[in-house]
């Protein structure tokens, strides 16, 4: 029970990397705040308390400044405090800097790296109160070029260097700041992406191969590595690959 007593708002909860972080949360005795823009989180709040533990669902944009306070103010009413941020919620975009549509790249900035801002900011005075932590969702992607992937790939490098920032800037309050970098992970939004192309089986073969382990990674994988970095106490500024060995 590595996280007997704590409270973490896992936001994007309700499928993927932010449903599998939230149930291991859970497991490890976290009271959890499901975050998600539609209702989806909904689901995985109401399946940990099934299984024994305390969650709530809170629905609500990252990227809209009200929002995220409401997110955080919600969450510290339930529990009486935050310990744990986990900064999952994003968008993935495709596209050249030629074919990406300027809506599209506003969007995947805004939820991807002003969702952190915003997020980070309404948490910091809990977590200073708890000398808690924040770990932010970039990917690997945001140290190796891809394809197709330049809106997206902006983003995650700008949570990688917030990350960075953040550690520094927060480090005398007590507040420890990481970053996890995944690869190509098994989720229903890779699916939905790969739905939409003309040869969605091609498109996987693809994806798979750049990984040198030769397999996508799981949502339970990265959600491992979360919870290292949430509660490792000598991890702050990290950045820890998860990534097949995608940028070995």
């Amino acid at each position: 029970m590595k996280l007997r007593n704590k409270v973490a708002v896992v936001t994007g909860a309700g499928a993927g990397i932010g449903e599998a972080c939230a149930l291991l949360f859970a497991r490890e005795g976290a009271r959890v705040c499901c975050n998600s823009l539609t209702r989806s989180a909904a689901a995985v709040a109401a399946r940990i308390e099934a299984q024994g533990g305390e969650a709530v669902f809170v629905q609500g944009d990252v990227s809209l400044e009200s929002e995220a306070a409401r997110l955080m103010e919600e969450t510290a009413a339930r529990f009486g405090g935050i310990d744990i941020l986990f900064n999952n919620a994003g968008i993935v975009v495709g596209g050249s800097v030629e074919t990406t549509a300027l809506e599209d790249l506003d969007r995947c900035l805004a939820v991807n790296v002003r969702g952190v801002f915003l997020c980070s900011r309404f948490a910091l005075p809990h977590l200073r109160k708890s000398r808690g932590v924040i770990v932010n969702c970039s990917s690997a992607v945001a140290v190796k070029g891809v394809a197709d992937r330049a809106a997206y790939s902006a983003s995650k490098g700008a949570v990688l260097s917030l990350t960075r920032a953040m550690a520094m800037d927060h480090i005398r309050d007590g507040v420890r700041v990481n970053a996890v970098l995944p690869g190509t992970v098994d989720t229903p939004s890779l699916a939905g992406r790969l739905s939409r192309l003309p040869d969605a089986a091609e498109a996987r073969r693809s994806f798979t191969a750049r990984q040198p382990l030769g397999r996508l990674g799981t949502p339970g994988e990265i959600a491992e590595a979360v919870l290292l970095l949430a509660a490792n106490p000598f991890c702050t500024g990290t950045a820890l690959s998860v990534d097949g060995g995608m940028t070995a």
